[in-house]
């Protein structure tokens, strides 16, 4: 979809996380980086979403553990240059003074030049650390029609999950107001919708702003003492009070080549259990989330590996909903609801069942992996047993948390 309304329109993907409660995957790279669905990274899924939009001047800001990612945007995020577009990352740069990004606000404050330099009408500002499909030139014609200065991207979740969200309250007699934003609330009776009581809007971290406005709210809440410098904490709370912000209703969201199945699909994967949960419904038989959505794809490039290959060793090689990336071999083994990653290699007689087994795993002759997230270059040795007995995985140094085993990157295995 076109970008309506001829507007010049710049986006900032804020990926400069931490992501402490992904770590260990998080210990050597940003949470934008992390792979996911075999060839992805998690910032593939918001830039491809940008672009497919037909927002083609995108920025990046970065900060923790940022060269994978850096590397990552560099090699795989390339457009025509003769035509004024780019997809670049813009590193903490302390163009203010001796410190890092205080928040994600304060990382737009420091970044004002990317702003200045282009020039836009309007600014998407975009998390880097969901899974979803989403049309942003759909809610930037909301926006324009709106007249307000600051929209906020909001998705319906159950009453029982708003504690775990930033909720809208929207204003009744205009649903597409917000009349109050109010962060994780314990009580969400309150905030009911309208037109479905037992469902809350919660933010989605996404943001359209009319240009000057933003620069006007991040260069203020600079000065603020006591603020956060937060876009959801502090920035769209002060547009609210002014009575200035709009909410754009997820559901309201058309992406071309969307099924009953996957439409409105969103998912953050800020801990171990969601990332796993939301792996799991991209291998199930009738996907959640569909990968095969050629209308929308989702960009990435895993380099040059070769087709992924099931063959009979010295047992019978079996496969059921899973997905193979490129250059994944299965030798004789068994793999069911997993996710394989390049490179892997799962061994005669091994089982590996609802896993997910990141770059250049080796799975030994007759190994176990099972309810496990095993990251880049682990070699399981034959016969052992990953995610079998917690405490046998606890005993050497592997993280059990919320009924999941996981090694990190390079982790050596102790027998």
């Amino acid at each position: 979809m076109v970008v309506p309304l001829r507007k010049n329109v710049l986006a900032i993907v804020l990926a400069g996380g931490e992501g402490k409660r992904l770590m260990p995957l998080t210990a050597d790279r940003a949470k934008p980086a992390v792979p996911f669905a075999g060839i992805y990274r998690l910032i593939d899924f918001a830039l491809s979403n940008v672009v497919n939009s037909g927002i083609l001047q995108v920025v990046v800001l970065t900060q923790y553990k940022s060269h994978s990612l850096d590397r990552h945007i560099t090699q795989t995020w390339r457009m025509s240059t003769m035509l004024g577009n780019y997809v670049t990352p813009v590193p903490a740069q302390q163009r203010l003074g001796k410190r890092w990004y205080l928040g994600s606000a304060d990382a737009i404050f420091q970044s004002l030049n990317a702003i200045s330099d282009e020039r836009p009408d309007i600014v998407v500002v975009v998390g880097a650390d969901h899974v979803y499909r989403m049309d942003f030139a759909q809610m930037i014609e909301q926006h324009v029609e709106s007249g307000a200065p600051c929209t906020v991207a909001a998705i319906r979740q159950p009453m029982s999950m708003a504690d775990q969200f930033g909720i809208i309250e929207v204003d009744p007699s205009d649903p597409r107001r917000i009349r109050q934003f109010v962060e994780k609330p314990s009580d969400a009776t309150p905030y009911g919708l309208p037109d479905s009581p037992g469902e809350v809007l919660a933010s989605m971290g996404n943001y359209v702003f009319d240009a000057d406005a933003l620069v006007e709210a991040v260069t203020r809440d600079a000065d603020e003492i006591g603020s956060k410098h937060d876009m959801g904490g502090d920035i769209v709370p002060a547009f609210v009070r002014r009575s200035q912000a709009a909410v754009y209703d997820y559901k309201d969201n058309e992406v071309p080549g969307a099924n009953d199945r996957d439409r409105g699909y969103w998912r953050d994967v800020g801990t171990l259990r969601s990332y796993y949960d939301a792996h799991m419904d991209v291998v199930s038989p009738l996907p959640v989330f569909n990968l095969y959505n050629f209308e929308w794809p989702i960009f990435t490039s895993f380099g040059p590996q070769p087709p992924a290959k099931v063959v009979h060793a010295d047992a019978v090689a079996t496969v059921d909903e899973a997905v193979l990336s490129p250059g994944v071999v299965v030798a004789g083994a068994t793999v069911t609801r997993s996710v394989l990653s390049p490179g892997v290699h799962a061994g005669s007689g091994a089982l590996v069942e609802g896993a997910v087994l990141m770059n250049n795993v080796a799975v030994g002759a007759g190994a176990v992996i099972r309810n496990a997230i095993v990251d880049k270059n682990v070699v399981v040795p034959p016969g052992c047993r990953i995610g079998v007995d917690p405490e046998e995985d606890r005993a050497r140094g592997f993280v059990v948390e919320d009924g999941l085993t996981v090694l990190g990157k390079d982790q050596p295995f102790r027998a």
